[in-house]
């Protein structure tokens, strides 16, 4: 099989109440670990990749990686996801690459540190869509700058992320602007910001509702029934692999991720996209740092990669089993981008903001 939209794995996670995590990559071990938890568990996939990915492992070799993916396990749905896309060019060239899906993140300016206008938002997400549809590819927008809420910083990943300090309201999505927003826009799925934000430093305490707005979900669920949300910034930071790294030479002060229970309200109130990166970062790091101090002389690059995989592989299976994605990429039927394509052509996927009405 081929490469999925996203969409069509968003819309059975709707229908049979689940999310599934979306796992940041940018090399084989990454790729590796993530497919081997997906078959363990039974779980559909979405493999993503920041603009610093693709530069980093290179177009084409990412791409390969990941169509290698699918020629190992044709089982499993796989959809190609652009994360944090700055400008329509960089979704365009994700999908000229052979990306399934793109985010458009016009939160920011293109230069990915600017917060942007709602209508700049609407207007290059709706240019996006609109090229994207066509060829039956899945969009992602964004409202709300991404930052927290304690500090009212943002946490720049990759290149990407606000400068400077902004007030709650910014740091919030506006339940009725996300009604406009995808009218307007026509996206498949809105990431929502709540208070989460990039990298392991989100919060100094375990969050509680003042810095951590998991209502807020529910009440742009309320306005929005048939969106598909997205979560991002939610890894949870699990001490244990805080506490391997600093035991093996590492100093990475406490810091606090989002509660696993707390994603899983979000899913409850329509959240379909989790997106995970730094767990699997401290993960990877983790298990380098053990493998290298217990066998100082070894300078075989396997010796390190093996459990770094092994470590990876055990937050995925957790993740697909925390969201309730285990056990449902056997029940979905794949589909290609030119079936999505006619799709959106004959008006089957247009957004609805209406509740269906009872008669």
């Amino acid at each position: 099989m081929a490469l999925v939209p996203m969409r069509l794995l968003l819309d059975h996670a709707a229908e049979n109440g689940y999310g599934i995590p979306a796992f940041n990559v940018n090399n084989l071990e990454q790729i590796l670990a993530i497919m081997a938890a997906a078959d363990e568990t039974d779980s559909p996939v979405i493999l993503q990749a920041s603009r610093g990915a693709r530069k980093y492992a290179g177009e084409n070799f990412l791409r390969h990686l990941i169509l290698g993916a699918v020629e190992s396990y044709p089982h499993i749905p796989i959809a190609m996801h652009q994360d944090h896309g700055n400008s329509p060019a960089t979704c365009y060239s994700a999908m000229r690459n052979g990306f399934t899906s793109v985010m458009m993140d016009g939160s920011l300016e293109a230069d990915a540190k600017t917060p942007a206008s709602f209508e700049y938002n609407v207007n290059v997400t709706a240019e996006v869509v609109k090229v994207a549809h066509s060829i039956g590819a899945s969009v992602e927008g964004e409202l709300g700058c991404l930052g927290s809420l304690e500090t009212g910083q943002g946490e720049a990943e990759d290149g990407h992320g606000f400068e400077g300090t902004l007030s709650k309201d910014q740091l919030l999505t506006d339940p009725d602007e996300a009604v406009e927003f995808v009218e307007r826009t026509q996206v498949d799925a809105l990431a929502v910001a709540i208070g989460t934000s990039h990298g392991a430093y989100k919060f100094t305490r375990k969050p509680t509702g003042e810095i951590l707005a998991i209502s807020r979900i529910q009440e742009i669920h309320d306005r929005l029934p048939n969106t598909h949300l997205v979560m991002h910034g939610s890894s949870s930071v699990p001490q244990e692999w805080l506490d391997m790294i600093n035991q093996y030479g590492g100093k990475i002060p406490e810091t606090y991720g989002v509660p696993v229970e707390e994603i899983q309200k979000g899913i409850k109130s329509g959240v379909r996209k989790v997106n995970i990166d730094t767990d699997n970062r401290l993960a990877i790091t983790a298990a380098i740092r053990e493998a290298a101090a217990k066998d100082p002389s070894n300078f075989d690059p396997r010796h390190f990669m093996k459990p770094s995989m092994k470590y990876m592989q055990q937050v995925c299976s957790d993740r697909y089993q925390q969201f309730w994605t285990a056990g449902n990429a056997s029940k979905i039927k794949q589909a290609t981008l030119d079936v999505y394509a006619d799709k959106y052509a004959s008006g089957e996927l247009a957004a609805s903001t209406k509740k269906a009405v009872s008669v």
